[in-house]
């Protein structure tokens, strides 16, 4: 009987058993899938459905598919998607409003409902960044929702917090790192130890093609107990292991050692934002497309009688003119101060706030920016003018 910590190995036909198995318990099962022209997170009916013989080339404003003859199922980079979609949608209603035939107004709530997701092929990074979500929109979880519902924590997003309390989460440890992967100089990867329901590590090599596993709940223990499955030996064990370390000088970028927090506290006045500014186009991709950006706003719309109204919540972001907005007009109205305050706010303050970096190193970021700005080259050019 499996248990928090034991460890077994997987073959192809395991792996489809367990997205079998979860299907069949009633879970949303989302992982990886190639479509238009991209490794996506999408909804899976089976184990056949990933990515098997695909990886990514990155680069600055680049994203190219590839076939791989290894047929390898996870061994490609971050995608344009995070688990963010799903755990903290794009667009949500909160509530309707209806006028009575009497003139009176009846107000509806959106209840948020509590999909069974589970998520296969979290990569550490992203598994972090689950983490500062947690702290960020729900105070950090299990202990959290009760006392949201206690009404201890107000701000709590409880749309966000009913959602992952019930997300089971199967990451994969990275073997082969993109060009724009930064996540050890962020402490985040490329392998993780906690935070996990199942941990897989892929591998592929003379002795075929198998995942090991870990188990990292009870949940997962269970589940693992239902799979087709073997005693995980030790030569797969090392080979794991080995292939996650091996990883670490297989990184395509890295964060200056620096602390970050005090530097960008001391670089609000650098010449370096006006260099960014003239490139960057303020077109929010980087927060679109970043697994920890959060910020929301909030719009009402109305039917053409104006009998029927609803809000929704929607993402927002702080490359937005009327994101700062206040009576007078916008407080930050050039993309130098825009972009100032994304990235002092992701590496600086968000310290201050919820005492973590706001960036766990996935390069998304540098991928999907449409003129190739790098988060890391930018700080090191702050570095290197601080101490100029």
């Amino acid at each position: 009987m499996s248990t928090i910590g034991s460890t077994a190995v997987l073959d192809r036909t395991g792996l489809e058993a367990l997205v079998t198995a979860l299907v069949a318990g009633g879970r949303t099962v989302v992982g990886p899938a190639v479509r238009d022209g991209a490794i996506v997170l999408a909804e899976l009916d089976s184990a056949g459905q990933l990515p098997y013989g695909w990886g990514v080339e990155l680069e600055a404003g680049r994203y190219r598919l590839r076939r791989r003859e290894d047929g390898a199922a996870f061994a490609h980079s971050a995608g344009p998607q995070s688990w963010k979609n799903f755990l903290h949608p794009q667009r949500e209603k909160l509530w309707s409003a209806d006028r009575a035939p009497d003139g009176g107004l009846a107000v509806e709530q959106e209840l948020p409902v509590r999909p069974s997701y589970a998520f296969l092929g979290v990569r550490p990074c992203d598994l972090r960044a689950i983490a500062i979500q947690d702290r960020v929109l729900a105070g950090g979880l299990p202990q959290a929702l009760d006392s949201a519902r206690a009404g201890d924590t107000p701000s709590q997003d409880t749309g966000y917090a009913e959602r992952r309390k019930g997300a089971f989460l199967i990451a994969v440890e990275c073997s082969e790192p993109g060009a724009t992967c930064f996540c050890v100089s962020m402490g985040s990867g490329p392998g993780t130890d906690s935070g996990f329901d199942l941990a897989l590590t892929e591998l592929v090599d003379d002795d075929g093609h198998r995942f090991f596993v870990r188990v990292g709940s009870e949940e997962g223990a269970k589940l693992l107990d239902t799979l087709p499955c073997r005693t995980a030996d030790a030569a797969t064990a090392s080979a794991a292991r080995t292939a996650v370390a091996e990883a670490v000088d297989k990184m395509g970028r890295a964060m200056p050692p620096v602390d970050l927090h005090a530097l960008m506290g001391a670089s609000l006045e650098a010449e370096r934002w006006d260099d960014v500014a003239a490139r960057c186009l303020t077109c929010g991709n980087c927060t679109m497309v970043c697994p920890t950006c959060f910020c929301t706003t909030t719009e009402e719309v109305t039917d053409l009688t104006g009998d029927h109204a609803e809000r929704w919540q929607r993402w927002d972001s702080c490359f937005d003119l009327d994101f700062s907005h206040l009576h007078d007009g916008p407080v930050r109205s050039s993309p130098r101060s825009r972009y100032r305050q994304w990235l002092t706010h992701k590496l600086g303050t968000w310290h201050d706030q919820f005492d973590s970096s706001g960036c766990v190193g996935c390069g998304r970021c540098i991928v999907w920016c449409p003129v190739g700005i790098d988060i890391t080259e930018e700080v090191a050019a702050l570095k290197t003018e601080a101490e100029r």
